[in-house]
């Protein structure tokens, strides 16, 4: 089989590893060497769990799933060790905690329950209310040094997202006829006008934006909203980019997704417009919304950006549905 990438913790030092393998004894000798284990004996369990994973159960395991590898001897119960590991380096009297998460993760919402207690100890140990580069300096590691707080670079990070959307929308007058072009590129520049007024809508990753609507709790949190067919997050899928550097690097995998698609629906409808308007003005600031505004973009994890076709016509009346439902989410 197509090798297939996986996520793998050490056990001892909670390191994380990227590797990648066709099949589980691969995957297993490639674990082994980690941290300078060699070919001592070790197997992989999951690493919410602690379950052991065998052939069916790689062959079975999502792409970038999570795992732990353990040497001989040593156990993992998952999430309830992670954190017995975490309060033991603070606290002597951790069992009553540690008995309490074990009852959190057991029952039918285990698998909703460890995505959120997952989310709680990574982020245990944050520093997530520091602002300034001199703060948190861990953070801005790799960051280039113009940038001296976490919400000038996060607001930075969403502007080159919507200026991307705009490079493709400059650049579909290709696919437009040669006599309707000055009307596309008169189009696309009251769209640049727009964007350049609003500040490219750097806005909904900035924690401090009080005026405009923003995406993330005061705090730096935040949450999935779904594929673009469902309510919500089945997953329950968060992340704070503000608290440390991996969560900001990790961040950088979640997607603006079109819940009405760029390139299938709204450019291809914007130009058929712009054959057929007869001379008439094109209401531009509608494709705006739907290219650049959250009334058709929606946050989503990577495992919940869903990349079939969606289906979905470039429909006033649905898009306005869609936006009010954004809204009340």
């Amino acid at each position: 089989m197509a090798a297939k990438a996986v996520r793998v913790r050490a056990a001892r030092g909670g390191r994380k590893y990227g590797l990648a393998a066709g099949s589980l004894p691969e995957l297993l000798r490639k674990a082994s060497r980690l941290e300078g284990r060699g070919g001592a004996r070790c197997r992989l369990g999951r690493y919410e769990d602690g379950g052991e994973v065998g052939e069916a159960g790689f062959r079975a395991l999502p792409e970038d799933a999570e795992l732990i590898v353990l040497p001989a001897g040593e156990e993992w119960r998952g999430y309830v060790s992670e954190i017995e590991r975490f309060l033991n380096t603070f606290s002597s009297s951790s069992s009553g905690v540690i008995r309490a998460a074990q009852g959190l993760l057991s029952g039918e919402a285990a698998p909703k329950r460890c995505r959120l207690l997952a989310d709680l100890i990574q982020n245990l140990s944050e520093n997530i209310s520091a602002e300034s580069r001199k703060e948190d300096e861990m953070w801005f590691k790799g960051v280039e040094s113009r940038f001296k707080t976490k919400s000038s670079y996060m607001r930075h990070s969403c502007e080159s997202r919507i200026r991307g959307y705009m490079k493709e929308v400059g650049a579909y007058v290709s696919a437009v006829p040669p006599a309707l072009q000055m009307k596309f590129n008169g189009i696309t520049e009251a769209m640049l006008r727009k964007l350049k007024l609003e500040k490219y809508n750097g806005f909904y990753f900035d924690r401090g934006e009080e005026e405009k609507p923003c995406l993330c709790t005061p705090e730096g949190w935040f949450s999935c909203q779904g594929p673009f067919d469902t309510e919500n997050c089945s997953w329950r899928h968060s992340i704070n980019p503000y608290g440390n550097r991996e969560s900001r690097i990790l961040f950088s995998t979640w997607n603006l997704d079109h819940m009405i698609e760029k390139k299938r629906v709204i450019l291809p409808t914007l130009a058929e417009a712009v054959k057929n308007c007869d001379g008439k003005e094109i209401d531009w600031e509608y494709f705006y919304r739907l290219l650049f505004t959250v009334d058709n973009l929606k946050l989503v994890h990577i495992v919940c950006h869903n990349k079939t076709v969606h289906n979905l016509s470039c429909d006033k009346a649905k898009i306005y549905r869609k936006r009010k439902r954004l809204r009340k989410v």
